[in-house]
């Protein structure tokens, strides 16, 4: 992979850095965990969570699979009921400059918008058109913090970008999308931009009997082409938002998106959309941002066994360094003793395709 330092820009921000800083204070090994991960890669490699450095996140990860899975423990799960949810953008692959899915769309909004200058006039078409990434980033960001009046411009836009396109011309569209675009300020595909101790997490938990599921808030049908390439997650576990669907009777017999989105699956909606599709309160979750708090919260209210991870982005030479969008989680993982991750101190390695 190439040297991520010299290409990825820093991307700080000091709001929430007093909340970042307790939740290093919170864990006082964290001051040597560094040196155990520059130590680690000298040395050999663990079998389970091989990029994980060793240490109170990794042990913390393991003792509670143990835990679950040990059916004369106090406290077993029954393998039906152990069910992981994961967040997409910022918890499996990388989101800055921005979401995966929002490049696309802008690919998108572009084409449409040069089409229809009349479109330009306005936002987010302006943006996309000049390839403003800064206003579509910050419009995500801006919406995690609660305001989400330059989202709801995007998400009308792209309901009205796709209107029209089959299931399966919008399938060929992503796969064209990850086959040859490159991340912006990587530069390395975007199939590259996956987090590799993540997707070693998610093989773990299905080798001892967990249902994975993932949670993005972005549109599934996004990320079901290549969730089984990418993540080893079949389409059927995807639970996120949704473009609206209408069929069409004719002798291609496809369903075809409407004009709008059918439902914005971020927030308090992710608890309710995954109660809808599994019926099961989950046992383990991740996230990284606001907006994964009501998931994670949710996972934890039941009677049994509970971990939530989140996933701290601290790590400006091999990825960004940002809690912008997750002051609130971070503050709430620091108070009721959640797993804070730290990418910088936590991960030998960041990314699936090499050493950053």
């Amino acid at each position: 992979m190439p040297d991520r330092k010299r290409h990825a820009p820093t991307v700080r921000d000091d709001v929430g850095a007093a909340t970042r800083d307790a939740a290093r204070r919170a864990d006082p090994s964290r001051g040597s965990t560094r040196r155990s991960r520059l130590t680690r890669r000298q040395g050999v490699r663990p079998q389970v969570l091989p990029s994980w450095v060793d240490g109170p996140t990794r042990s913390a990860v393991v003792d509670f699979v143990s835990r679950v899975s040990d059916r004369g423990g106090p406290d077993f799960v029954e393998p039906p009921a152990r069910v992981a949810v994961v967040d997409d953008d910022g918890t499996l692959w990388c989101e800055k400059p921005v979401p995966v899915q929002l490049d696309f769309t802008i690919g998108r909004l572009a084409e449409v918008a040069g089409r229809d200058p009349t479109l330009r006039a306005g936002q987010p078409w302006r943006a996309a058109h000049t390839r403003d990434l800064h206003w579509m980033g910050t419009a995500m960001v801006k919406h995690y913090h609660g305001d989400g009046r330059d989202l709801r411009l995007l998400v009308a836009a792209i309901g009205e970008a796709f209107e029209d396109v089959t299931v399966d011309q919008y399938e060929a569209r992503v796969r064209a999308f990850f086959a040859g675009t490159a991340h912006p300020t990587l530069h390395v595909p975007y199939r590259a931009c996956v987090y590799g101790p993540m997707i070693e997490l998610l093989d773990y938990l299905r080798d001892n009997g967990f249902t994975v599921y993932v949670a993005p808030g972005g549109d599934c049908d996004f990320v079901r082409p290549v969730a089984g390439d990418l993540y080893g997650v079949p389409p059927e576990r995807l639970i996120g938002s949704t473009v609206g669907l209408t069929y069409r009777h004719d002798d291609a017999g496809q369903p075809l998106y409407k004009g709008a989105m059918d439902v914005v699956d971020d927030g308090a909606l992710k608890p309710v959309r995954i109660w809808n599709r599994t019926g099961r309160r989950p046992i383990l979750s991740v996230g990284n941002s606001n907006a994964d708090l009501p998931m994670l919260t949710f996972s934890g209210t039941g009677d049994g066994p509970a971990l939530r991870l989140l996933v701290l982005h601290d790590d400006d030479e091999r990825e960004f360094e940002y809690v912008a969008g997750a002051e609130e989680v971070l503050a709430a993982a620091v108070s009721r003793g959640w797993v804070v991750v730290s990418m910088r101190n936590d991960w030998s390695s960041v990314f699936t395709g090499g050493p950053g």
